[in-house]
């Protein structure tokens, strides 16, 4: 079948890119959202809807009328492994096929890209052409999909399960993608952050050895413990940290106390708290919900 002409010559990479992988229907939508003054598109994170299901709607009547692939909107919305939607609940929609990737530790956009085999230069322009990310949308349909299933299904088997303070917390963000209440952009949030008064203890979810503690950028003073099964829990912006690297802990034991320090998304002192998984491009932000337990 041939394919459409690309409307606009300057973008002949990402028309050729994009038929590759069946998505030349949404590039009218890609080519909209250039960035004035820039010469590149807006970064397709940022583009980014939220659709509330209606009475009557199904995930494949959505995903049609967006012109996506069912397992798309399910890899976007954790709360829809089961294939439901449920009236009144909103969805994370993306422009076209495709997940949102981490940049694992260490590694660059360039070899997400190469993972994916995906160009590079495709790859930058579909992002904004930020020269470094912390995460990228990849329309890598077949493949990226098999992998985000793969991995669901061996983290839903692990057997982690906790509650990191003493009492139940009020949630201050969610995990999942948000619009960052500063700057009005949607951002991807790879944890749950709870309220809680500064120096309220902290404790590890479950058994494991500690891997990292010290201060880290955004996350400011943070606690990393790997478990058994390849799973990872994170305790961020933390007041102090109680324990040091290659330390065993029990499930219970104290981490640290709750601080303010990093980049916090909330004024009020809170525990930003994540799970994640070993995978082959890094570990991967798990939605933090199923692990949280008294």
């Amino acid at each position: 079948m041939p394919h459409a002409p690309c409307p606009i010559p300057r973008l002949a990479l990402i028309c050729s890119a994009l038929s590759a992988f069946g998505l030349v229907s949404t590039l009218a939508n890609f080519v909209a959202a250039q960035v004035p003054g820039t010469g590149c598109p807006t970064s397709a994170i940022e583009r980014f809807q939220r659709h509330k299901v209606a009475p009557g709607e199904t995930l494949e009547n959505i995903a049609q009328h967006y012109s996506l692939d069912p397992a798309t909107i399910i890899a976007m919305n954790s709360a829809l492994q089961n294939g439901r939607v449920t009236v009144g609940s909103e969805l994370q929609i993306p422009p076209y096929d495709g997940i949102v990737v981490e940049i694992p530790r260490g590694k660059t956009w360039r070899e997400v890209a190469t993972e994916y085999k995906i160009r590079p230069d495709v790859l930058y322009e579909i992002n904004g052409c930020l020269k470094n990310p912390t995460v990228v949308f990849v329309p890598n349909r077949k493949r990226a999909l098999n992998r985000i299933s793969t991995e669901s299904l061996t983290s839903a088997a692990s057997k982690l399960a906790g509650y990191p303070l003493p009492d139940v917390a009020k949630e201050a963000l969610p995990y999942g993608w948000q619009v960052n209440p500063n700057t009005g952009k949607v951002f991807f949030h790879s944890g749950v952050d709870l309220l809680a008064a500064k120096g309220t203890p902290v404790q590890a979810i479950g058994a494991g050895i500690v891997a990292f503690a010290d201060e880290q950028g955004s996350y400011g003073k943070l606690v990393i413990i790997n478990h058994s099964g390849g799973l990872q829990s994170r305790y961020a912006q933390l007041d102090s940290i109680k324990v040091s690297v290659g330390q065993q802990v029990k499930k219970g034991d104290l981490v640290g106390t709750v601080g303010v320090t990093g980049t916090p998304t909330s004024s009020q002192p809170s525990l930003h708290f994540e799970v994640r998984s070993s995978s082959s491009l890094g570990w991967v932000a798990l939605d933090p919900k199923s692990y949280l337990q008294r």
